[in-house]
């Protein structure tokens, strides 16, 4: 590689680490002609770069004695397949989120720090990758709940297992000053967006909604409730004062909150509607009514 205006050279060898040719699994009959496998894994650290030795077949694969000349020298160890497995439960999981690849790699980068580090003992892989693809989420700005991370999660594994790991992983990462360690706290505007786009709710509604929530951290009442919650409240709220009506047990569905807990919440804004809603919008008379409902 040499600099094309001072003929400086960069580098005299330059090695490409990804996939020679392109493969198409649908393509059955095609024939695969990569030579040197997929491309390299930094998660494995070059373990998927060895090679394995098939089973002997016919008379050249056998001694005198009967036993084969070659044999696999490497055995692959406990942690090794533990990484193997959890790359691979991240992109179904991955695939079940409609998550892209800069997600996954996140993720795959996360565990690998967590298990190298040995930052969790005693607790379940599977909680413990549903946690590591949680906070991949949030740090590349498209959080999940939850209760959409549990649904795709292997079938035991609970919410408050994947909490849990969650919590000791964030700890854990931010006292070690790893590159991983900004992880951002979910708010309910990242949420907000999302919502709307599911409910079929239009575009003013939406803004209401992002402004309300934005006005949230001014009421003492309020701080500290849980993101879906005042999500679904504001959204609930907005439509309310545009005439889009939905009830609460339907925003709830989506927004992963309870019925309950968005009517309490909605009880604790309404005194405070003057702050939430914007200069030039007179909050809706029938709002109170409709929640007492």
């Amino acid at each position: 590689m040499i600099c094309s205006e001072c003929g400086l050279v960069v580098g005299d060898r330059c090695v490409d680490v990804g996939s020679e040719w392109r493969t198409f699994a649908n393509d059955k009959e095609s024939k695969d002609m990569s030579r040197v496998g997929a491309a390299e894994d930094p998660t494995m650290e070059g373990q998927d770069l060895s090679t394995t030795i098939g089973r002997a077949t016919g008379s050249a694969g056998f001694g005198e004695n009967g036993l084969p000349i070659y044999r696999n020298r490497h055995t692959e160890s406990a942690a090794e397949k533990a990484k193997r497995k959890a790359n691979r439960e991240i992109k179904e999981m991955a695939e079940r989120l409609s998550a892209d690849q800069s997600i996954i790699n996140a993720a795959q980068h996360i565990f690998h720090t967590v298990h190298k580090d040995k930052l969790i003992k005693g607790r379940s892989n599977n909680a413990i990758i549903a946690a590591c693809m949680f906070i991949a989420c949030r740090q590349q700005s498209v959080p999940r709940t939850f209760k959409e991370i549990s649904a795709v999660a292997h079938t035991n594994t609970t919410i408050k297992d994947i909490g849990r790991c969650y919590k000791i992983i964030r700890k854990a990462l931010v006292s070690s000053q790893t590159p991983s360690s900004g992880i951002s706290s979910s708010s309910s505007s990242d949420l907000i967006e999302r919502f709307c786009s599911k409910l079929n709710l239009p575009k003013e509604i939406k803004k209401l909604a992002l402004f309300i929530v934005g006005k949230v951290n001014d009421i003492p009442d309020l701080t500290g409730k849980n993101p879906n919650s005042l999500a679904a409240s504001a959204i609930f709220l907005a439509c309310e004062q545009i005439g889009n009506i939905r009830s609460a047990e339907d925003i709830g569905r989506i927004c992963g909150a309870a019925e309950n807990t968005i009517k309490q919440t909605i009880k604790l804004m309404i005194p405070n509607l003057g702050k939430l809603f914007p200069p030039d919008v007179t909050p809706s008379h029938l709002i109170a009514s409709r929640i007492t409902k």
